[in-house]
């Protein structure tokens, strides 16, 4: 969004080091590979760390690439090289990959090894039970080991904020929602954008859509195709890779007619260059989820003997552990006042947004 709050929101979180958690895309085996084969020299350093993605993969621009990068920066800030002793990842291709990838990191001697998303929770615990001298931590899942930290994140404080800035975007009265893989995680990111555009204006029209599947492009684009084609102008994803297929439409629809009004709103880290169409970009903003802040925290806290294993820590926005980002523009600026005003509420307790849509709730 422009220049205002958020953008020294996010500044402020950066110099403060706190912490933020999503989604997955499709990658093949070549990144598989790289991750298996580290290729960097092995460290003196007496602290090592490393991470299992999920079947987003490392580069799929969103949960699992902001993890890597936590990691990367982690081991840049201490010298360390990629590589065992060091920092390195493991890239799982489906979910028989977890429990051979958390174990084999275990093996290789990391000191602190992290499971990027709620879908490897059961295999953690498993190998967390197992692996008794490893320290690990999850995101987005609770696993209750004392030598496992959960990392969790308010999602529907965040699409909140993504729900209005849709709600005062939208020129067709029609905004869309797609999501990857109904679950907890993924139902709080519905549930808050649901509320923020309600809390806008409750006739605008939400369609919710979900793919079943976080790493599948095609499922995005199509979803997208069939949403814009409606009439729907602002479409959130919280599908990960999937949602890679949600830029796709928007950005052949902006390519074929200059004059189209389709925006999308990111997740997890800043999308804002997946939309890029010659000299213009489709993505309104993106809401963020800090989690390669939160990789580096808990690795410095590893690092300095204070790991806080066995406890659960969840952030939202009066944590500044979710936000949106920077808008570079697209969002005018008395739009940006009236989301920074909901922000504040939200952040002061004034408002209270609910964790899950009715009738999706935990049992």
């Amino acid at each position: 969004m422009a220049k205002r709050k958020f953008g020294l929101a996010l500044s402020v979180l950066l110099a403060a080091g706190t912490l933020l958690g999503a989604c997955g895309s499709d990658n093949g085996e070549e990144a598989q590979n790289e991750g298996n084969n580290s290729g960097g020299g092995e460290s003196a350093s007496e602290f090592s760390v490393a991470m299992v993605t999920d079947v987003g993969g490392v580069d799929d621009k969103s949960f699992n690439q902001a993890a890597w990068k936590g990691i990367q920066e982690f081991g840049e800030d201490n010298g360390l090289e990629k590589g065992d002793g060091g920092f390195d990842y493991l890239q799982s291709a489906g979910e028989e990959d977890y429990i051979p990838n958390l174990n084999a990191l275990a093996r290789r001697d990391f000191n602190l090894v992290f499971g990027v998303g709620f879908m490897m929770q059961d295999a953690l615990d498993e190998i967390a039970s197992q692996q008794k001298d490893t320290q690990f931590a999850i995101i987005d899942a609770v696993v209750e080991q004392p030598n496992t930290v959960s990392l969790l994140f308010k999602e529907h404080e965040g699409s909140f904020l993504a729900g209005v800035a849709a709600a005062l975007t939208t020129e067709s009265k029609k905004v869309g929602f797609v999501g990857g893989m109904e679950n907890e995680v993924i139902h709080r990111f519905e549930s808050g954008f649901v509320q923020g555009v309600e809390a806008v204006d409750p006739s605008i029209e939400i369609d919710i859509q979900y793919t079943g599947a976080f790493d599948k492009a095609e499922l995005g684009k199509t979803t997208a195709n069939r949403m814009y084609s409606s009439g729907v102008d602002v479409i959130f994803h919280a599908a990960g890779g999937t949602g890679n297929g949600v830029f796709s439409e928007a950005k052949e629809r902006k390519s074929n007619d200059p004059d189209a009004n389709v925006w999308v709103i990111g997740v997890d880290s800043d999308q804002y260059d997946e939309g890029a169409v010659g000299d213009t970009n489709v993505t309104l903003t993106s809401m963020l989820k800090r989690v390669d802040v939160a990789v580096k925290d808990i690795s410095e806290k590893a690092k300095n003997g204070e790991f806080p294993g066995g406890e659960v820590i969840t952030y939202g926005i009066a944590d500044e552990g979710v936000a949106l980002a920077d808008s570079r523009g697209n969002i005018p600026e008395d739009v940006v006042a009236q989301i920074e005003e909901y922000q504040e509420k939200i952040a002061s307790g004034e408002i209270e947004v609910k964790e899950y849509p009715e009738g999706k709730e935990p049992k």
